[in-house]
């Protein structure tokens, strides 16, 4: 038995380096952001989807595109608009003169990574054309589902809602996302980096020339995957991710707290950050480095504790200072 079980190590430290190469390309094209980047990894590994909220210019899309120069996986890109209509996403029949038969025409929905650029920018109904494709992995057209490919990542960057022409996204559509990403403009030094690139001649449209390449592909996820899955969670640990889902719904400053969904995704992925620094046991540290990501969109502010400038983040922080850790 001792074989197999290292030849299985070997298999995920390999998968392990092809996925912190990943990070490594990311970098060639997007100067700071490492938060952002290791958030992209953990839903890779958590079979997830990821949200990246920032103003524009602050390379969100770039960030997502690298990441798909990075991986041997289809990659397709939508605009939302608000004249975005959901059969522009899932695809739709479509009636052929030549058989006078209607035959099903996919949309880009059908890839391995779909960018969903502004999702904010068109209005619920089309946002909401993503649910099934999220949730079950396949799109239903004429009361026929066609499943997904494998791996299915949707990585949907949007502007902050009180930015003109946004639509808020329906509670049902956020909860799908298993990670809200911030992206903040960047330091001092990062800006200068930035605008020291562009001096030199790099061109954020052109990836390959700024040294982009595949490092990983569906095989060395899916090794990446089934070792997450061994990533040992004691009841300690279970315990204390739950302790943190209840304490939200118990807090004063919010009129909806996580979902039991969102207690998974938590522990997801915590998995997945535990086995990406190289352990295969869930710390209570690992649970403390996802929780924002993991649970901001996921919980509602009462208004008047909006006004008084609580947020979601200072919320969870506050809760993580006060549940009692295991030791």
């Amino acid at each position: 038995m001792s074989a197999p079980t290292s030849e299985s190590a070997e298999n995920s430290d390999r998968a392990r380096t092809s996925l912190e190469a990943v990070r490594t390309e990311i970098a060639k094209a997007v100067v700071g952001q490492d938060p952002a980047v290791t958030g992209l990894v953990v839903a890779l590994l958590c079979r997830g989807h990821v949200l990246l909220e920032g103003v524009p210019g602050v390379a969100k899309t770039l960030l997502v595109r690298a990441l798909a120069a990075s991986l041997e996986l289809d990659t397709k890109r939508v605009q939302f608009t608000p004249d975005l209509m959901p059969s522009d996403v899932t695809g739709s029949l479509v009636y052929d003169a030549r058989t006078a038969e209607f035959s099903f025409q996919p949309g880009p929905v059908f890839t391995n990574l779909l960018l969903a650029d502004e999702i904010n920018r068109t209005p619920p109904k089309t946002q909401s054309s993503l649910l099934e494709a999220m949730e079950e992995r396949q799109v239903t057209v004429d009361g026929t589902p066609r499943p997904l490919p494998d791996p299915f990542l949707v990585a949907a960057t949007q502007n902050p809602v009180e930015y003109e022409g946004t639509y808020p996204l329906p509670e049902a559509q956020l909860d799908r996302f298993l990670l809200k990403l911030t992206v903040p403009l960047p330091s001092r030094e990062d800006e200068i980096n930035v605008l020291s690139r562009h001096a030199e001649g790099f061109n954020p449209h052109d990836l390959h020339a700024a040294g982009v390449r595949p490092v990983a592909g569906p095989a060395d996820l899916e090794t990446a995957r089934a070792a997450v899955a061994k990533t040992v969670v004691s009841d300690e640990i279970a315990g204390y991710v739950v302790d943190i889902c209840r304490a939200t719904r118990d807090s004063p400053s919010l009129t909806l707290g996580v979902s039991p969904r969102g207690a998974t995704a938590l522990l997801s992925s915590a998995r997945a950050w535990a086995w990406l620094t190289g352990r295969d046991y869930v710390i209570p540290d690992d649970v403390k480095a996802l929780a924002l990501p993991t649970l901001r969109h996921r919980i509602q502010l009462r208004p008047e504790a909006e006004m008084e400038g609580v947020t979601s983040d200072s919320v969870i922080t506050a809760i993580l200072a006060h549940v009692p850790v295991p030791r």
